[in-house]
């Protein structure tokens, strides 16, 4: 089975990802501060420099939200600087999920579900770099041609 999807469904996945990414984080750092840590107890903090879930979760919304929110509006306005922001988002997925592993020492089924967000969104973007040939075409030179 011949598999180079096209570059509009690509992107619409990419925007997709990204618009999730961010509302969730946002979600999250809402959540853990509006309600205490969202049932999560002080004591998975141990091992970390914090006292309490607020910088944490400022990190999670601010940075982590904020490249989620910076790439989808940059891929649904089909800005040049899209992928670039978008694999930014993804890294920083990846790495909001390595630091939380390490300093909580605890682990949810939500972890691997981020943890295969941000590597899907690092996928698409190499698929639309032309660095995944077998999945679709490189990048257009002229982003009026992709929509």
């Amino acid at each position: 089975m011949s598999l180079p999807l096209s570059d509009r469904a690509l992107l619409r996945t990419l925007a997709g990802l990204t618009l999730f990414g961010a509302i969730s984080a946002a979600a999250g750092a809402w959540l853990a501060i509006g309600a205490k840590g969202a049932g999560m107890p002080l004591e998975y903090l141990d091992h970390s420099p914090f006292d309490s879930f607020v910088i944490p979760r400022l990190v999670l919304g601010g940075v982590v939200g904020g490249t989620q929110g910076a790439a989808a509006i940059a891929v649904i306005a089909r800005r040049r600087i899209a992928l670039l922001l978008s694999a930014v988002a993804g890294f920083g997925m990846l790495i909001w999920i390595f630091v939380e592993l390490a300093m909580l020492r605890q682990y949810s089924w939500l972890q691997a579900l981020y943890f295969l967000h941000g590597c899907s969104e690092l996928l698409l973007v190499l698929a639309l770099l032309g660095l995944a040939p077998s999945l679709a075409r490189p990048w257009p030179a002229s982003l009026s041609s992709v929509v």
